[in-house]
């Protein structure tokens, strides 16, 4: 499904500064993983999902989506069939829009755009079966504007917006670091609950190790651009926050966070 090959990558080459991140990188994931990726600041997690993505692109190696390689297609173009949400809950939505104008507009995703009307009045009841999974009640305020929500409420609509059209690989890069401790809470529920309906591939970064844990079929820790713990199947879901947490705080000493 997803595979990165030999992949380096450098920071600030040829300079006092430089950082070799990635050296023969390789990862590989299948259909239907749910990856829950952690690891100490400048491990490379985020950097990854960027390479994945195409906002950032590797010094060498390649890049293999479904078959194809995609080392060289722009971020635009690998959007169509990747969906992401950011850790800040203004960039996944538009404040001046209400709900139904942000779904809409997103409905329109991969779509040639005309003369016509943006708001099509016969999906509203579509996009309110889509709000119901979030239990937050968004379906009754479709007039609402999304900037007057919560970061919660916002986040949760972001991520209704990254699923709603066919996306094959779906990309949380720290979606809950931004929100309280109880909203992080609810938005990983609904996060489950959209990823299992739905059978995405899913690539998550996150700091909550209990989330890490808790979610996911597999857990990746990175560490100096390496993969230090891969953990998958029964293993994964007996894992408990202990038996990695040695480890994690190994790291993040190491790096001095």
């Amino acid at each position: 499904m997803l595979s990165l090959n030999n992949i380096q990558k450098v920071f600030n080459a040829g300079t006092v500064d430089e950082n070799r991140l990635f050296t023969d990188f390789n990862l590989e994931v299948t259909d239907g993983e749910f990856v829950a990726i952690v690891g100490s600041n400048g491990s490379g997690k985020t950097t990854l999902l960027n390479m994945v993505c195409g906002t950032s692109r590797p010094d060498s190696g390649r890049i293999i989506f479904n078959g194809n390689d995609i080392t060289d297609i722009p971020e635009y173009k690998r959007a169509r069939r990747i969906g992401r949400v950011l850790q800040d809950p203004k960039m996944g939505t538009c404040a001046s829009l209400s709900i139904l104008e942000n779904l809409a507009l997103a409905d329109n995703k991969n779509r040639s755009y005309g003369l016509s009307r943006a708001v099509n009045k016969q999906r509203e009841e579509y996009y309110k079966t889509l709000l119901e999974m979030c239990g937050m009640g968004l379906e009754n305020r479709l007039g609402v504007l999304a900037g007057s929500l919560s970061g919660g409420q916002r986040q949760a609509l972001a991520l209704i917006i990254a699923t709603m059209t066919d996306i094959d690989l779906l990309i949380l890069d720290e979606h809950t670091a931004a929100l309280d401790p109880k909203s992080s809470e609810t938005l990983m529920e609904i996060t489950k609950r959209v990823i299992s309906e739905k059978k995405y591939t899913t690539l998550m970064v996150t700091h909550n190790l209990r989330f890490a844990v808790s979610y996911g079929t597999r857990l990746l820790m990175m560490h100096e651009g390496k993969a230090v713990m891969d953990i998958s199947g029964e293993e994964k879901e007996k894992l408990v926050v202990e038996d990695i947490l040695g480890k994690f705080n190994e790291i993040s000493i190491e790096c001095g966070n």
